[in-house]
């Protein structure tokens, strides 16, 4: 058994806003019906759709715009994280996305943590090409650069 739903709101791997969707009992009632990202599709709420994916079409062009903006503008910097190293050169730990995010949120752009594409952490010293998926499904990279916490320099 499953549940149609409209979806009010953009979710992530579901769809998008004015999509009908089937989901599973559970889902719908623990997550999309009680923060209203969606609603029961019927008779009546299926009139929303067609507004719903206007509104949505024109926020695109828009996200798309902005996202195009902020990968040229990632793409000229450099994100210096410095880290404790042993004597060899080891880190003590490593690099996350959530650190990423951050490093790049203190140059003065919004980015947010499940916005960095990284497979696994950053676990060595030097220069790292991490992808980033920003709105829209623009793709864009940051270049980090991964330096002892003894010899940070801006």
């Amino acid at each position: 058994m499953s549940y149609q739903l409209l979806l009010l709101e953009d979710v992530e791997v579901l769809g998008r806003s004015g999509d009908v969707v089937k989901v599973k009992p559970g889902y719908a009632r623990n997550f999309l019906l009680p923060t209203k990202k969606a609603v029961v599709a019927d008779s009546r709420t299926l009139v929303l759709q067609a507004k719903l994916r206007e509104e949505r079409e024109k926020l695109a062009v828009v996200d798309r715009a902005e996202s195009d903006q902020l990968a040229n503008k990632i793409a000229e910097i450099i994100i210096r994280i410095p880290v404790k190293v042993d004597q060899e050169g080891h880190l003590y730990g490593s690099v996350s996305s959530s650190d990423i995010a951050q490093a790049v949120s203190e140059q003065g752009i919004v980015l947010e943590k499940r916005q960095v594409v990284l497979p696994q952490a950053i676990k060595s010293l030097g220069l790292h090409t991490v992808p980033l998926k920003l709105k829209e499904g623009v793709r864009a990279v940051v270049h980090v650069e991964v330096v002892p916490e003894d010899q940070v320099y801006n």
